[in-house]
């Protein structure tokens, strides 16, 4: 063990962080839709912890004008607005926290430019006043959920894709989470979702919600492209043990749900959830899904306040609320 360990999400934070899309040329006709979306956002999670928000240089006052509720702006470069891809993890240390910062390739060279997106959690870090532990091993904040308590899920299909590290194995990326997260134990799903620009990011299927207990996308219905592929995931988790050797109990969220915006087909993926202090921001579709949704991640987080936000323009860029956030955990008493 380093002493490194990786908090879980529903730890204090001592703010949420996200990064304001930077280029209307990005989201093309459906760009100040996706500014509305952020907007409503950045409003529900700042009712339950401080917002900071990363901006291109002349945006602040702009932002902060939309807004309208009291965020913290950076001023940084950057290509996109991925944030849980690009920013840092924050762990705990032995002398306080520090920014572990992935090297991040554009979902295996998928989008291009993004060398500036790979340089923001080197520059972030300073402005947070957090140490930076830099690797060159390449991962997404939406490929891991971790427990707190030394356990991490990814999926195969994602970490151990060739296009992120070709020449890391299963054991190399395991000893990095254990030095790097404080992961001794690693679960490993066979699938995210089968479509996709992740290449099947695990908070798009499953995602902790507490010790020793996950929350999975159900596989709906059998004609689904992905059924199969969520009930493997579901016998690896049934017949898992966590880092404490505890079995997990399993519950479940509604699958994704199709939407057409702005002329586009989407899915709205309810697992691509951020949890906040005290509360729950869910993605919602706009559909008769919603409220059962709702309904099942109250019963999943019942200390918790849940908030659906609508983001079916979100949605046409395979993303969630998940997947534009990234908690700043709160410094440990000393």
């Amino acid at each position: 063990m380093t002493g490194y360990l990786m908090p879980a999400e529903w730890e204090p934070h001592e703010a949420c962080m996200l990064a304001w899309p930077p280029y209307e040329s990005l989201w093309g006709d459906s760009s100040g839709s996706v500014e509305r979306e952020y907007v409503e956002v950045v409003r529900a999670i700042a009712a339950f912890e401080p917002v900071i928000l990363l901006v291109l240089s002349g945006q602040a006052e702009r932002v902060r004008a939309l807004c309208e509720v009291d965020v913290t702006t950076v001023e940084i470069p950057m290509d996109d607005a991925w944030l849980r891809a690009t920013g840092p993890i924050v762990v705990h240390g032995p002398q306080g926290r520090v920014g572990v910062d992935f090297r991040y390739n554009s979902f295996g060279e998928r989008f291009h430019p993004y060398a500036r997106d790979d340089r923001i959690t080197e520059r972030l870090l300073p402005v947070l006043g957090i140490e930076r532990r830099a690797t060159m091993t390449v991962l997404e904040g939406g490929a891991i959920s971790v427990d707190g308590e030394g356990t991490l899920i990814a999926t195969e299909q994602c970490v151990l894709n060739a296009n992120r590290n070709p020449r890391l194995g299963r054991a190399d990326i395991e000893a990095e989470f254990e030095a790097l997260l404080g992961a001794t134990k690693v679960i490993w799903l066979p699938y995210g979702h089968l479509a996709g620009d992740t290449d099947g990011h695990v908070d798009h299927v499953c995602q902790f919600t507490g010790p020793g207990r996950v929350l999975v996308e159900a596989p709906g219905d059998p004609a689904r492209p992905d059924h199969a592929r969520l009930k493997a995931n579901r016998a690896v988790l049934e017949a898992a043990t966590d880092a404490a050797g505890r079995s997990l109990e399993i519950l479940e969220l509604p699958p994704q749900q199709p939407v057409r915006v702005h002329g586009q087909d989407a899915v709205v993926n309810y697992m691509n959830f951020y949890i906040a202090n005290g509360g729950v921001i869910m993605p919602l579709a706009g559909t008769s899904r919603d409220a059962e949704a709702l309904e099942a991640a109250a019963k999943a987080f019942p200390d918790h306040r849940v908030l659906g936000v609508e983001v079916p323009t979100l949605a046409t860029g395979d993303a969630g609320i998940h997947c534009i956030t990234q908690q700043l955990p709160a410094p440990r008493p000393a």
